[in-house]
């Protein structure tokens, strides 16, 4: 896969009107883009050859429990953040099968695993919080000792086009996770978007050699001073206007702290363990495994799908489950996202995203959770579980 920093960084002037060629050069050099479309009211991630399929004109409103798409007064091209879909369903699909056995005349079985070339696609419009997902999934599934194949061909076949976020949505918390709104590295191409009463255009950075060879023989020129400062300006407004925050000095060492707390039980009144948070999550990897066979007990196959800890049997062991309380399952997400990742894979599980409180039901948001657990140590007071939902059986 590319790696940042492989060429020296140059920039350039893509003008809005010409952005159908970088979708041209990306077909040519073999790569199936998938970029952003409305489907059902909301922006997902589907295949495109045309940038007329691009939500041109839409951006979005979030809160808490709440998304609605709206009609913009211009026509930008990536005037909106995320939707429920992460790059995730891509790199790491919610159904994967690992293999098929077949037992033939002779009633010899033959196992088969799927080792099937993936596509080349090209991410079109990944923001710097999705950049920031995508690395985090890198470590957990491309560690040294532990290396997910499947996750690798697919990673290695990729291409990522990155856009930075101009107009942030009222969930959007990655300046306090260090992640966003501005792309830093990891990608092949950046792309900012300018569009005023004057003009309308993208300033387009390079990060690798993948990326510099896609934009060669797409029309653009060098960025003057003034179009590399409009750019430079939109980004600073957009940081400004992000208003939530989260704040992660010692977090890991707070949730520890509270592995007892009764702050679980106030979340767990409101929590109906729908797993929505973690189905939308750009990092989370939990998943089950289903073994199935045809009725004539000749093809078997076993199946990778998505789960979730907040499921009741995603704990199960010998009998019955292991965290039974929703209070138990939440607090096991959150400690787990924030804190035990740090020590698992030297990261943070949370890129500041705003997907788990957007697409959560009841509006339960991360960020508040967080400042409720430190108001508690600044009013000092002393609350814990019943001893059967205590940490031991985190």
């Amino acid at each position: 896969m590319p790696q940042p920093g492989a060429v020296e960084e140059r920039r350039f002037v893509l003008f809005a009107a010409r952005l159908q060629d970088l979708f041209d050069s990306l077909k040519r050099h073999g790569y199936q883009i998938i970029a952003p479309v409305v489907s059902d009211d909301a922006i997902v991630y589907q295949p495109v050859d045309s940038v007329e399929e691009l939500p041109a004109g839409f951006t979005d409103e979030q809160r808490p429990g709440m998304y609605r798409l709206k009609r913009r007064a211009d026509k930008a091209f990536f005037g909106y953040v995320v939707g429920p879909h992460s790059w995730k369903r891509y790199l790491y699909p919610p159904l994967q099968r690992l293999w098929q056995a077949k037992r033939n005349e002779s009633s010899d079985l033959q196992v088969v695993h799927d080792r099937e070339q993936p596509a080349r696609y090209a991410f079109v419009g990944v923001r710097a919080c999705e950049l920031a997902a995508i690395m985090v999934q890198d470590r957990v599934l491309l560690g040294e000792h532990y290396r997910d194949e499947h996750y690798q061909q697919r990673r290695e076949n990729v291409l990522l086009v990155a856009v930075n976020c101009t107009h942030p949505a009222g969930n959007c918390f990655c300046a306090s996770m260090n992640t966003g709104p501005r792309v830093r590295s990891g990608y092949d191409i950046a792309l900012t978007e300018v569009l005023d009463s004057k003009s309308h255009f993208f300033v387009v950075e390079i990060g690798s050699e993948r990326g510099n060879t896609v934009l060669q023989g797409v029309e653009m020129q060098t960025v003057t001073e003034e179009q590399w400062q409009q750019a430079q300006q939109v980004l600073e407004g957009a940081t400004k206007r992000i208003l939530k925050s989260m704040d992660i000095t010692d977090i890991k060492e707070l949730l520890y702290r509270h592995l007892d707390s009764a702050h679980w039980e106030s979340v767990a009144k409101r929590c109906l363990t729908c797993s929505n948070c973690t189905m939308v999550c750009p990092t989370c990897f939990c998943h089950t495994v289903e073994d199935t066979t045809n009725l004539h007990g000749t093809v078997a196959e076993r199946w990778r799908k998505w789960d979730s800890c907040f499921h009741i049997d995603f704990s199960y062991i010998h009998g019955s489950p292991v965290r039974v309380s929703e209070a138990s399952r939440y607090r096991q997400w959150i400690t787990h996202k924030l804190g035990w990742w740090q020590d698992q894979f030297g990261t943070s599980g949370c890129v500041g995203c705003g997907r788990c409180i957007t697409w959560c039901p009841v509006g339960i948001d991360i960020t508040e959770e967080i400042s409720a657990l430190r108001r508690s140590e600044e009013g000092k007071v002393a609350h814990t579980l019943p001893k059967e939902e205590n940490h031991a059986n985190a």
